[in-house]
């Protein structure tokens, strides 16, 4: 079962010794049209709030299905629900591990020496390398740069899934405690599987 959650941050158990949690928040959802599948999963269309700007499609889509105006999302999911409504929460109170699909934080186009962790010239004076790769090229062959080279460029901002320990979940808030880190800025929306 896929659950849309918000990363609300980091937090620590009061046991002895403390362990260190993140904290994640099960977006109220609505389940539009449910499909079942041959191996017996079932895939629903799933409207959430994302905190995004409106545009035609969505206004479409939302009566389509007669939906309030929040609910200004829509996603693919594999669910527990067998009709149309809200989101079932039931295999969350029943699970062990979670699969947690989060985007990186983006740091925008970055040097060899954050990106890859290169150590860099010599800082003294009169040096002219400082931060900056170093040769890349070879002499004749094969007279190219090789693919995956480790140079300058995008860093951040890439799809990473962990797998984590339920800690606790309250299901009056919503609110899902895993044993460890997930990926992604506070604030951040992601995906939540319970893990088999």
């Amino acid at each position: 079962m896929e659950y849309i959650v918000e990363k609300i941050g980091m937090s620590r158990t009061i046991t002895v010794p403390s362990k260190p949690v993140t904290l994640l928040r099960v977006l109220d959802a609505k389940v539009c049209e449910v499909n079942a599948k041959e191996d017996g999963t079932v895939s629903a269309i799933v409207a959430y709030n994302s905190g995004k700007k409106m545009n035609k499609a969505i206004e479409g889509q939302q009566k389509k299905y007669n939906l309030p105006s929040e609910f200004n999302r829509f996603v693919t999911l594999e669910v527990a629900n067998t009709e149309a409504g809200d989101l079932d929460l039931a295999p969350l109170a029943e699970a062990n591990r979670l699969k947690t699909t989060f985007n990186t934080k983006g740091r925008g186009f970055s040097g060899g020496m954050k990106r890859w962790n290169f150590g860099g010239g010599p800082a003294s004076h009169g040096h002219r390398f400082g931060r900056r790769t170093g040769s890349i090229g070879n002499a004749e062959w094969p007279g190219r740069v090789m693919k995956g080279k480790k140079m300058p460029g995008q860093y951040g901002n890439t799809q990473n899934s962990v797998k984590n320990e339920i800690v606790s979940f309250d299901a009056e808030n919503k609110i899902i405690a895993v044993l460890g880190s997930v990926s992604g800025a506070n604030g951040a929306l992601g995906r939540v599987k319970v893990a088999k």
